[in-house]
């Protein structure tokens, strides 16, 4: 058996200096050796890994829990009920018509749905927004909650259909609790779907909603309330996002009271924050100047995020309008550090709290993080990766047959000089690379072929890589 467990390892080995593209220290033969396994001829037997396996072989390896695991996490207070639909149908259904794409930061009519469906639809991006008329939005919403196939996916205030859907650990204020639950409707597409002259390029969905109570952080005092008795190791928000399709007359005033909120918290739990779609770029940079981000410990968020924030706040990059394909990762690596030597701790005398952000787009995921504050970041951008690859596909595990490498095998530390030429090795799948106090953990997802969900797959991302992350106890955290 170990000559069989031998035999494995080298040939991981050999897979990965393949990639590579550097054999120095290979022997020749070994190369000879292991090249039929790699490149067979039409006679052999497959007997050789494909690249996905490497790399999942690798993971299931590589992954391990952290030294000391969370006990007790709140999550606040962005709850709904969301009803997951294909997009296209329902919009067949409700007799709209195919025609040009444009973008709308609040939808007002089935016409302004229709155009920023389709908008986001062609570039295979996400996007979410708020649909101000709440009478035409009910009447969108029975259509969907009917439309054959229909899906009903728990993801704050929180209402009787709700409520019944949560497990019994799962612990809810009597505050939080309210008459009518809020619905959040999901339009799907699949790659290479076609509505009009409209093709996405892959798989994504488009969110819309008239979420009053989760736009006006409702529940978010209630939560803070809750924290002394209930006493965290974590706390996770999100729903920052919703108050913006609420307008600045309340979105200003709202801000403050969450900012208020979250200060309250800070010197006494660590805080993620789960960033969501915006447009507005005024709202963003409250949420980056108005202390929100520099108050909390870690963030995430995907390439349309952070290319926003950082058009928001006049960061590197700015200037780009939107990705071209996989986002390049010299481009995300400058934004990732801007963000940290700007509105985190990479300053050591810097007041801000933010000192870890984990991104993530279809292709692969990068955590970046300040030295000397996080432990198990290999394996927490690693776990985020697999578990995006099992929950698009709908399995527990990763199925090989099933999924595809799309990140490049080869790529720079930065689009501008200093930089590092740096390398995707299958057989040990996270490549490390520094700028000045941070340093930058980037994996490869195996990209499900066929996807089964779209939705909520970055929440599962951050879950997952915060479960098996470590936080350094650090003043004024520790014990």
């Amino acid at each position: 058996m170990w000559r069989k467990a031998a035999a494995v390892a080298l040939l991981a080995l050999a897979v990965g200096y393949l990639y590579l593209g550097s054999r120095p220290d290979l022997p020749d033969q070994m190369i000879q050796y292991f090249l039929p396994l790699l490149h067979p001829s039409p006679h052999s037997k497959p007997s050789s890994p494909t690249v996905e396996q490497v790399i999942s072989s690798a993971w299931e390896v590589m992954i391990t829990t952290p030294a000391k695991q969370w006990g007790r996490v709140a999550v606040g207070v962005n709850a709904c009920v969301d009803v997951v639909v294909s997009g296209v149908g329902l919009l067949q259904a409700l007799a709209v018509d195919p025609g040009t794409g444009r973008d709308h930061q609040v939808l007002h009519s089935k016409e302004d749905l229709r155009e920023a469906f389709i908008h986001y639809m062609e570039k295979g991006a996400a996007a979410e927004r708020f649909f101000s008329d709440k009478e035409v939005f009910q009447r969108i919403a029975r259509a969907a909650a009917e439309y054959p196939g229909a899906q009903v996916l728990l993801c704050g205030p929180v209402g009787p259909k709700l409520h019944e859907m949560l497990d019994e650990q799962i612990v809810v204020p009597p505050e939080s609790l309210q008459e009518m639950d809020e619905y959040h409707l999901i339009l799907e597409y699949k790659a290479g779907e076609q509505w009009g002259l409209t093709r996405a390029p892959q798989a994504n969905r488009f969110i819309f909603s008239h979420d009053v109570s989760n736009g006006e952080m409702r529940a978010l005092k209630t939560f803070v309330a809750s924290l002394e008795e209930f006493q965290p190791d974590l706390v996770v928000l999100s729903g920052l996002h919703m108050m913006e399709g609420q307008g600045r007359h309340i979105w200003d005033d709202k801000l403050k009271e969450a900012v208020a909120s979250i200060s309250d918290v800070r010197n006494q739990v660590p805080i993620h924050l789960e960033l969501a779609s915006m447009t507005d770029k005024d709202y963003m940079n409250r949420v980056m100047q108005e202390q929100v981000i520099p108050m909390v410990c870690s963030i995430g968020l995907n390439e349309q995020e952070l290319l926003f924030l950082s058009q928001a706040g006049s960061g590197p990059h700015s200037e780009m309008t939107s990705w071209k394909g996989i986002p390049d990762v010299g481009r995300v690596s400058d934004i990732l550090l801007w963000i940290l030597e700007t509105h985190g701790h990479s300053d050591p005398e810097a007041e801000a709290d933010l000192t870890r952000i984990h991104f993530h787009t279809l292709a692969y995921h990068v955590m970046a993080t300040v030295n000397g504050h996080w432990d198990n970041q290999p394996a927490a951008v690693m776990a985020g990766a697999r578990v995006a690859s099992t929950q698009a596909c709908g399995l527990q595990t990763v199925d090989v047959n099933k999924v595809v490498l799309k990140a490049p095998l080869e790529f720079y530390s930065s689009n501008h000089e200093p930089r590092e030429i740096l390398t995707l090795n299958p057989g040990d799948p996270v490549t490390v690379w520094h700028r000045g106090n941070v340093t930058f953990y980037l994996t490869p997802v195996l990209v499900c072929k066929e996807p089964l969900r779209t939705v909520g797959l970055g929440d599962a991302i951050s879950a997952e890589g915060l479960l098996y992350s470590e936080i350094r106890p650090q003043q004024p955290f520790l014990d």
